[in-house]
């Protein structure tokens, strides 16, 4: 992935800021923005007062805060509460849809992101949002489709792919070592040692500060660190060995615990969209 130069940040920040200051200044309920960035590209750290539904049609997004991350690959959206702080960072050139929406009815009410899985019909709905949106004529046809838009994303799978990060300085250090270089094999003994807990105090600190179980989270960052790989075409085989694993079905079960199909399943499906 090239860097990008400062002139390109400068037009992309631009443009950024540009784009937010016409959303947050529109007085309308729901409002649908098209976007195609670099790889490369972090959207710097802003806010939102509509709950945003960031859908990926291509590439890989990660969308940063305070309290954990959140990976969006091709064919999944985030729900990004109101006021929530965060940055969007480009793993690759990304094609991407966002809805924003101000009324709190339904996911529009969530109180914490989510990663979910977009149905045909929710993208094709979201394209369709994007044609529209700025034709006068098609004004009530329009209203339709973003009603049954908001009525699929109330419907659509949640899927685990947050990685909630701590608030500890420590073990914060030990959770980004592990996202560079995931092991499947990462012992909560080992971790232990590290903090100089033991096993028993290490296990239910890290839950008070994660939310999960250390295996929990583990299992969720192998696959998030997996994830871009995969949607850049690399062989699964070669992924699952570089991740730690000593065979591809053992891989291919967590994956499948993870997102609910195979590896070549899921990207065969988002291939096909």
């Amino acid at each position: 992935m090239e860097k990008l130069n400062a002139a390109r940040l400068e037009a992309l920040d631009a443009d950024h800021i540009r784009n937010l200051a016409r959303m947050e200044q529109s007085n309308e309920d729901i409002l649908v923005h098209s976007s195609e960035i670099p790889g490369g590209y972090t959207v710097p750290r802003h806010r939102h007062r509509r709950t945003q539904f960031l859908c990926v049609f291509s590439g890989v997004v990660l969308v940063a805060t305070e309290r954990g991350r959140w990976m969006i690959p091709p064919g999944h959206a985030l729900v990004i509460p109101r006021g929530l702080e965060h940055s969007v960072e480009m793993y690759s050139d990304v094609s991407m849809r966002s809805v924003y929406i101000y009324s709190p009815v339904g996911r529009a009410a969530a109180l914490e992101p989510a990663v979910l899985e977009v149905t045909d019909l929710a993208r094709q709905l979201i394209a369709e949002a994007v044609r529209k949106r700025a034709l006068a004529e098609e004004r009530a046809r329009a209203e339709l489709i973003m009603a049954l838009l908001l009525d699929e994303i109330g419907r659509l799978p949640e899927r685990r792919l947050g990685l909630p990060f701590p608030a500890s300085g420590r073990l914060a250090g030990l959770c980004r070592d592990f996202v560079d270089q995931p092991s499947p094999t990462a012992k909560i003994d080992d971790w232990a040692r590290r903090l100089n807990m033991s096993r028993r105090t290490f296990t239910r600190f890290f839950r008070q500060e994660m939310g999960v179980s250390f295996v929990t989270w583990r299992q969720q960052a192998c696959l998030f660190a997996c994830l871009p790989r995969l949607a850049a075409g690399e062989p699964v085989t070669r992924v699952a060995l570089d991740a730690g694993y000593e065979s591809v079905p053992a891989f291919t079960t967590m994956f499948r615990r993870m997102l609910g199909t195979s590896p070549r399943a899921y990207l065969t499906s988002r291939k096909a969209a």
